[in-house]
């Protein structure tokens, strides 16, 4: 690192291609005031990481940033205080985040996991060589909404659907099942829309998610305009792929902003996300509003307005079941970390265990 203290002329200088800006430096400056500085945490391993600050790239110790709550540990794309003295260097505290991409673990604890943070574009990679799961779109969309990043959807691998006809059903199913979000079908091989999303995502954080097999490796080889990712080949008999990423790793992208490459996804669990959900059911969530009970749950009340969406064939019954599956999921993981969530979920179960037993005593009833 330089001798000389580090000024906010020389961060803004040094750290403006890694989306460092005055809101950032602004709420830096009491860290600066202790004699700290400010770094891009680049990736993240095994208790360390790797930061970018004025002065170049430093490998600092995160022993002072490991609380219990798993959604707090450093990332890769946090902005970290580091104190610059000492071997090894250490990351004292980081700057709040101002987006999250956070999953749920396989933990049985239901632990939240954070991919990336402060990200701008979360980039959705999506192989049209396998068969499309439209289930996987929604729950990857509902968590980078959840996020507050900007999702977009990248079809990968374009050029191997040579019909354009299929290709635009497959492109329309895409769309249908993530209501107001940016569908690119883009090829690395061809080098189709390769530009149109590095214009896209030129000047802020991006984050590359995706099953193993989608792509992700190439894609980010495109954008960077250099093979700086290994790529492995996908299996022929299931479309699916080796982890060629093991870590998360922020790279400067050449025509501007940086880009968040990440593992391959088995698990997309959701955290949360209830805002999320709701964002990509949009046009459920619109159609309960003109249901005739407002806590009505969309399974047999009368005067539904989205079981009779389903009836007139406006809205697809595939999309109420992931929607309805979704959320399921969602109020579980809530449940096991608030306690007022837990005991309306017993009440509702309670509930309808009553209304159960009533009915099956009427009915037997009935036939006395």
């Amino acid at each position: 690192m330089n001798d000389h203290v580090n000024t906010p002329g020389d961060s803004a200088s040094a750290l403006a291609p890694y989306c460092w800006d005055d809101a950032w430096a602004t709420a830096f400056a009491p860290h600066a005031a202790e004699g700290l500085v400010p770094g891009r945490v680049v990736r993240v391993d095994r208790g360390q990481c790797d930061v970018l600050t004025p002065g170049g790239l430093v490998r600092a110790d995160t022993s002072f940033v490991t609380p219990d709550d798993p959604t707090r540990v450093i990332c890769t794309g946090d902005w970290a205080a580091v104190d610059p003295d000492g071997d090894p260097r250490f990351v004292r505290t980081y700057l709040p985040r101002r987006t999250a991409f956070v999953r749920s673990t396989s933990s049985r604890r239901s632990e939240g996991q954070v991919l990336a943070a402060n990200v701008d574009h979360a980039l959705i990679a999506v192989s049209l060589a396998a068969e499309l799961d439209l289930g996987r779109v929604e729950r990857f969309t509902a968590l980078a909404w959840e996020s507050g990043a900007q999702p977009v959807l990248v079809l990968t691998k374009a050029d191997l659907v040579e019909d354009p006809v299929i290709r635009a059903h497959l492109v329309q199913d895409v769309e249908l099942s993530a209501p107001g979000v940016q569908v690119l079908p883009v090829s690395a091989a061809t080098g189709e829309a390769v530009d149109v999303l590095g214009a896209l995502v030129a000047g802020g954080t991006s984050v590359l998610l995706g099953q193993s097999g989608a792509g992700k490796s190439t894609l980010a080889n495109a954008l960077l305009g250099t093979d700086v990712m290994e790529v492995q080949a996908v299996r022929d008999a299931d479309g699916k792929g080796r982890h060629t990423t093991t870590t998360r790793n922020l790279l400067a992208l050449p025509g501007g902003g940086v880009l968040i490459d990440t593992p391959g996804l088995r698990g997309v669990g959701l955290w949360d996300a209830e805002t999320g959900v709701g964002q990509v059911f949009s046009e459920i969530e619109e159609l309960a509003e003109s249901c005739r009970f407002h806590d009505c749950a969309h399974t047999a009340e009368p005067g539904c307005a989205v079981l009779a969406a389903v009836a007139d064939g406006s809205l697809a019954q595939r999309r109420l079941d992931s929607y309805r599956k979704l959320l399921r999921e969602n109020e579980r993981i809530v449940a096991k970390t608030d306690a007022r969530v837990r005991a309306e979920l017993r009440r509702q179960w309670k509930m309808r265990g009553a209304q159960g037993r009533a009915a099956s005593e009427a009915k037997r009833g009935r036939f006395r």
